[in-house]
């Protein structure tokens, strides 16, 4: 039990930090189950008094009843359970909804101070899973697993107070039984069902993982006849799957027919001690229909309890996968910040890279100079190791031996948001949201003015284009940006870099997709923009010197070797 709650406690230290809109909830969700139950025992309290006090009087008995305060009573209880229960729902789906938010944006932020290495080691199905389904299986936290059984707890004292008014006897009675009856619809359904409920979840993983490859890979699987093979994969782990769902589905109609019978137990034994009671003529009979129909009501608070705590498995699988991604955050806690009046010149002395599990390095010994505010062109092909040596500069890697030095600072343990105010870099994938171009643009520089975003996109030769469009600025790129051609996309991703104001700038590939005479339209742009930056390009071969203006340094990568150095 401690080793779950250790797992529970940083999530739950977060729900602390809205603890008011929580007891918020709470309130309202006692509130409705209150003014139910008081509904039904004065309903049921109402029309026997009524019913005795017309046979009275038919009997010829003398009888009076007020039927003006009880009957108020019902209404305003009717009025209130159905407010306070729109408003219960209306709060606490707002506070889940805020909730959810909480911890995707707080998981968000463990992925961001993930280096290369780590991000890489997962596949991205991985990832999404943990910002999506792992964090969805969390709101059980607070309206299932919180909220429902501290409500039942507090209703149990609510009504075994309430009924010992008239019966203690049957007031410690449903007091012992509801108290059971709570343990069995809790901690019995959570330990009865957590190891089919915490592999629902792995299975889940397992199965969404092959069908993914199956989506991704099956040129490849077609390519070497093993799509039957891989789809065989699928089809079992979908059985297996479906057989764990099977027995927990079991247990938890096993639970919830414990609960039921124990609860009609209660209501039976409350009418049998409360009709002895009333033999005794020490209570009357409306009191006796009144306790009853009570200790039918409390039955309520338990229904959906076992439900949810037979998943508590899944929850647990859930934060134990996202506790393992904080950990692999805090490896990466470096908290360095760059001076600004420190001049960014790049120094690089025996620098080697070795992937997990590669017998060969992907830099090897590396050693180069570059000073502030000069530039530089690396060349190389596919695979000799450009873009590893652009995420080690920019800090998204560590090297694995040697050293790396970025204005006298290693670049990976500068502060996340010292890198992204004095580094920028343009990758060969461009990443553009399904949004609109002026949106993406001011990705980059949120207050960017209209007129800023048009030199930006003149810049790239994107302008007259873009002027065209019926909805200019505010035209969708689509997901991906898959309403762009790739020339284009690229554009608009060097237009965004070119709204920032960095100190060392790498371009990987920037006259990717374009013609020649916009090639050097941009390359003239990209002069200005560069004047007093520390650059470098990385491009498979150099075809025109006049797209690198001003270039000082060439050094050429080969399988992750320096193998020339002219300047």
């Amino acid at each position: 039990m401690m080793a779950i709650y250790r797992e529970f406690r940083p999530w739950l230290l977060l729900l602390v930090r809205r603890r008011r809109r929580f007891l918020v909830g709470a309130l309202l969700v006692w509130v409705t189950l209150m003014a139910g139950l008081a509904l039904l025992g004065l309903s049921g309290w109402f029309i026997t008094a009524s019913a005795l006090t017309g046979i009275a009087l038919a009997l010829g008995i003398p009888a009076r009843l007020d039927v003006y305060v009880p009957g108020g009573g019902i209404r305003f209880f009717a009025l209130a359970r159905t407010i306070a229960r729109y408003v219960e729902r209306l709060y606490n789906h707002n506070t889940v909804l805020t909730l959810l938010a909480d911890l995707r944006y707080r998981v968000f932020g463990y992925l961001t101070r993930l280096d290369d290495t780590r991000l890489h080691g997962k596949r991205a199905s991985d990832w999404l899973s943990r910002l999506t389904a792992d964090i969805d299986t969390l709101d059980n936290f607070y309206l299932r697993l919180l909220v429902p059984p501290v409500v039942a707890l507090l209703g149990v004292v609510a009504v075994s107070l309430f009924v010992a008014i008239w019966l203690p006897g049957v007031a410690v009675l449903m007091a012992v039984t509801l108290g059971l009856l709570w343990l069995v619809a809790t901690l019995l359904a959570a330990a009865w069902g957590f190891s089919q409920s915490y592999q629902q979840v792995v299975d889940q993983q397992s199965l969404r993982r092959l069908v993914v490859d199956q989506v991704q890979a099956s040129a490849e699987l077609m390519s070497y006849q093993t799509t039957h093979w891989h789809r065989t994969m699928i089809a079992s782990q979908e059985q297996q799957a479906f057989s764990n769902q099977r027995r927990l589905g079991r247990k938890a109609v096993l639970i919830n027919c414990l609960v039921s019978v124990i609860g009609g137990l209660m209501v039976v034994a409350v009418v049998w001690f409360a009709s002895l009671v009333f033999t005794q003529q020490l209570v009357t009979g409306p009191i006796l229909v009144m306790a009853t129909l009570i200790a039918l009501g409390a039955n309520e608070a338990f229904i959906a309890l076992p439900a949810s705590f037979i998943k508590l498995g899944a929850s647990y699988a859930a934060v134990r996968r996202l506790n393992a991604l904080t950990d692999d955050a805090s490896l990466a806690t470096p908290a360095v910040t760059l001076p600004e009046d420190v001049g960014l010149s790049i120094q690089v002395n025996q620098l080697s890279l070795f992937y997990a599990q590669t017998l060969e390095p992907a830099l090897s010994n590396l050693d180069f100079q570059l000073p502030a505010g000069k530039r530089a062109v690396i060349t190389g092909s596919s695979g000799a190791g450009k873009s590893s040596l652009a995420s080690v500069l920019m800090g998204r890697l560590k090297a694995t031996q040697g050293e790396v030095m970025v204005g006298g600072v290693p670049p990976w343990q500068l502060s996340a948001e010292n890198r992204a105010n004095r580094f920028a870099m343009l990758t060969q994938q461009v990443d553009l949201f399904d949004a609109s171009i002026a949106e993406n643009l001011r990705i980059a520089n949120p207050t960017a003015s209209d007129d800023m975003l048009w030199g930006a996109l003149r810049a790239v030769a994107l302008a007259d284009w873009v002027e065209q469009l019926p909805k200019g600025l505010d035209t969708a790129v689509g997901e991906k940006g898959q309403q762009l051609s790739g020339g284009q996309g690229r554009r608009v991703a060097l237009a965004r870099l070119m709204l920032r104001n960095p100190s060392v700038v790498i371009l990987d590939e920037p006259f990717a997709g374009v013609d020649a005479p916009t090639a050097a339209f941009i390359a003239a742009s990209l002069d200005k923009w560069l004047v007093n930056r520390t650059a470098i390009f990385f491009v498979h071969q150099i075809s025109s010197l006049n797209l690198l203006p001003r270039i000082e340094y060439h050094w050429h990568l080969d399988v992750g070797k320096l193998t020339q150095c002219l300047k």
